[in-house]
């Protein structure tokens, strides 16, 4: 059994990977801003831990990390999760929206990760699986998100120096960058289509599936397989790596 944290464990992938390190024999932390909705995933198994916290502040990530180590013992699989998804044309894009972007998006990474080797090197401890959850925005330039993307493509330049930096360690850093998946963010983005054009939710879903070359959407599970591979001893070899799970998208 190892110590788990997930970051935006409220919902879709972070619920998801939760639930699968916790049904594997982890002991599972989860953070969230939305507290009923954290608990709701906590309740479903009794390996998970709840704890509301925001990503991009500090003092509450290092309270949550604090929270985690009780027993004197930090976390050596963090999964920084935790990320949001607002559309706009470049010239609409205001700063406000922009600097939400880079402040839970890429600024969230950054403290959890940093707090997650910082609490392994005072431990002493040189076991560890630090991954971050992008996009294949990331990797690709795509219109209307100028702003999210921006701050995926930054998530991937943390984990690149992070795995150089670690790389003489048994800590590996990596980034999975999924497609659309099926879940709630997604829906968020069906809603924001619909909104400014007359299509229907499935028409609407379909321009989302076209992104892929498989043309369709992407499961939280199929993510969460990912992730705890990357978690595991078997891939000890594979550190500073951006892997894809978008149909061929980005390849």
């Amino acid at each position: 059994m190892k110590k788990v944290v997930i970051t935006g464990g409220s919902s879709g992938v972070g619920a998801q990977m939760a639930k699968d390190f916790a049904e594997a024999g982890h002991q599972v932390f989860i953070c969230g801003r939305r507290e009923k909705e954290i608990e709701q995933v906590a309740a479903s198994h009794p390996f998970i831990v709840a704890h509301v916290a925001d990503v991009s502040q500090e003092q509450q990530i290092g309270d949550f990390f604090d929270r985690v180590e009780q027993d004197g013992h930090p976390a050596q699989i963090v999964i920084a999760n935790a990320g949001i998804a607002k559309s706009a044309p470049l010239h609409h894009t205001s700063l406000a929206l922009f600097q939400q972007h880079i402040d839970i998006n890429l600024t969230g990474v950054f403290i959890t990760l940093r707090e997650a080797v910082r609490r392994l090197k005072k431990g002493e401890i040189d076991w560890g699986r630090l991954i971050a959850i992008s996009s294949m925005t990331a990797k690709k330039g795509y219109p209307y998100i100028s702003a999210y993307s921006a701050s995926k493509h930054g998530v991937l330049g943390l984990v690149r120096s992070a795995a150089q930096e670690l790389a003489q360690t048994q800590i590996t850093v990596n980034a999975v960058c999924p497609g659309y998946l099926d879940t709630e963010m997604t829906a968020e983005s069906v809603a924001q289509i619909m909104s400014k054009t007359e299509m229907s939710a499935d028409q609407a879903t379909d321009v989302l599936k076209k992104f892929s070359p498989q043309n369709r959407l992407f499961s939280a599970h199929e993510v969460s397989a990912l992730v705890r591979y990357l978690a595991s001893e078997s891939a000890a070899g594979i550190t500073g790596q951006a892997l894809s799970v978008d149909g061929g998208e980005t390849s």
